[in-house]
């Protein structure tokens, strides 16, 4: 039986650690660092066993956990629906061959999941089925009941979209990766997956968003608001030019590590 008293649990997972907090059902910001544990080897393949020693020791049995992904482990991307398109399997038909052609890779390894819609471009994001069976074979084990799994960008977008000022961009940052989420005229275009280089500042993330803006036929935004923690050459004042800065999400999980603020972003199950 699920176990409805006392804190939350919000579990982040990377390709490097993974981290384990209770958070207050009524504060959830409020937030307990439970464990920390590296991946013994960079990338998925080492998720379960840091998982399970996440987990040893922890009075975990019967409660539910939320799951942030890094979107270093996901993929995420826009779909047209193809015309006349009547059936889920002509949407989902669609969204693969689309993954395929952007990725390179088969879909059959990966769990894909939308906000299908025939009509209207949707976006997509998918999951490797590996990595979802590592979590809940560990979640079996523990007695854990998984209520989500999500990509850290989403976690990000449905917080914080309301948020977003006309003629902004949004982007979340996290372990030296930007995920930016280009807008037009109040519209998610397109996500693009940005690797941040050392010592970046505005004229790089200027040059960055210029050539995104340029291939996708919009506009250079007028600032990008942003979570996560900003390196500090983003955190002064942009150049006559230069795209400015706008954090969202100041003073949140701002002490904690990249893995536990991964898990910081989850929702309260």
């Amino acid at each position: 039986m699920r176990n409805l008293l006392g804190p939350t649990l919000r579990l982040g997972v990377s390709a490097a650690a993974v981290s384990l907090l209770a958070a207050s059902r009524w504060r959830p910001d409020d937030v307990k660092v439970l464990a920390e544990q590296p991946l013994a080897t960079p990338g998925i393949a080492a998720v379960g066993a840091a998982l399970h020693a996440l987990l040893e020791g922890q009075d975990v049995a019967n409660r539910a956990v939320s799951v942030v992904l890094a979107d270093e482990l996901c993929r995420l991307w826009q779909v047209v629906p193809p015309p006349q398109a009547a059936r889920l399997a002509d949407i989902e038909a669609a969204a693969a061959l689309r993954f395929h052609a952007l990725y390179g890779e088969a879909p059959g390894a990966w769990q894909l999941t939308a906000d299908w819609h025939a009509k209207e471009p949707f976006f997509a994001a998918a999951v490797p089925r590996v990595l979802l069976a590592a979590i809940g074979q560990v979640a079996n084990d523990a007695r854990l009941h998984v209520v989500q799994v999500v990509p850290h960008f989403v976690t990000a977008w449905n917080r914080w979209c309301r948020a977003i000022r006309p003629g902004a961009w949004f982007g979340q940052l996290h372990d030296n990766l930007l995920t930016v989420a280009a807008i037009d005229g109040g519209r998610l275009c397109a996500v693009r997956a940005l690797q941040v280089p050392h010592g970046a500042d505005h004229y790089w993330l200027t040059q960055m968003l210029q050539r995104e803006a340029l291939l996708l036929g919009l506009a250079l935004p007028e600032r990008l608001q942003l979570c996560g923690a900003v390196p500090a050459a983003l955190q002064k004042g942009a150049g006559e030019g230069q795209v400015p800065v706008l954090r969202l999400d100041a003073g949140q999980g701002d002490a904690l590590s990249a893995a536990s603020r991964l898990a910081f972003a989850g929702s309260t199950p």
